[in-house]
């Protein structure tokens, strides 16, 4: 099995690179023997971009196919090799003679060496990614399979004329809210240059009104009671007491006079005599 494996992709090496759609030259030749058919059914079908309008091939998410390949021959067979490409549908109905100009694109290769058993059914994934400009192609799929005679086939897989669109844009998209969080960013600081660059020097007493330190703050001294009937001071000085209450010889009161200690002796005996 493994010899039979090698030989198959030496043989599919010399033919992979050939355009899909070109046929054998020597099969037209009398003399050749008559062409070996595969008994096999390949399709190819889109879960998630086939609608009723078409297969879309959105530009920057894998497209996604499923390949079912049916065995109807006696013996295994072995898919080696999907590949596709991209063909523009007026050249082909125009029939250009250049067969290089209706490609638009080459397709990626995928190498399965996936082997059927007879009678039985395999599914195989094949994805690719688009990056290009909406228009409408011609999508063209071919496998290469062999079977247990070491023949090598190439099979088409599927060949419709398909649509490549851009992916639809939603504001709940991670991508478009950080783009509109840096818009809004960007934005608010460019206002804000702007007007402490500009428009804050034309208006300089708003900046002194508004700063902090030009705020006066007001000190609420508690006021006091004023003093029932004469009370308050004649002087005009708040001593904390009413003195018409207070006789006057309590308030005026007299010096006391200092005496001799001489006089005052003599006064003591004159005083005794």
């Amino acid at each position: 099995m493994v010899a039979f494996r090698y030989s198959v992709l030496a043989a599919l090496a010399l033919r992979v690179v050939s355009v899909f759609a070109e046929g054998d030259p020597l099969a037209d030749d009398a003399g050749s023997p008559p062409e070996t058919q595969l008994n096999a059914e390949v399709v190819a079908t889109f879960p998630e971009a086939d609608d009723i309008f078409g297969v879309k091939l959105v530009n920057g998410r894998p497209t996604k196919a499923v390949i079912d390949v049916t065995n109807h021959e006696d013996e295994p067979i072995l898919v080696a090799f999907l590949g596709g490409q991209l063909l523009n549908p007026k050249s082909l109905a125009a029939e250009d003679p250049a067969a290089g100009a209706v490609v638009v694109r080459n397709l990626t290769t995928v190498r399965y060496e996936a082997q059927v058993p007879a009678g039985e059914k395999a599914s195989l994934p094949y994805s690719f990614v688009l990056d290009m400009q909406p228009q409408d192609v011609r999508l063209q799929l071919v496998a290469v399979v062999s079977n247990a005679a070491n023949q090598v086939f190439q099979v088409g897989v599927y060949d419709q004329t398909v649509s490549v669109v851009e992916a639809p844009t939603s504001f709940f998209d991670p991508q478009i809210i950080f783009l509109y969080l840096f818009l809004s960013a960007a934005f608010a600081g460019t206002c804000y240059f702007v007007y402490k660059t500009y428009i804050e020097a034309l208006f300089p007493q708003t900046k002194r009104s508004g700063g902090k330190g030009s705020k006066k703050t007001r000190v609420t001294l508690p006021e006091k009671e004023p003093l029932s009937g004469g009370e308050g001071s004649g002087t005009g000085t708040d001593k904390g007491y009413d003195e018409s209450w207070i006789p006057s010889d309590h308030i005026n009161r007299p010096a006391a006079r200092r005496v001799k200690s001489g006089a005052s002796s003599k006064s003591r005996t004159k005083t005794v005599e």
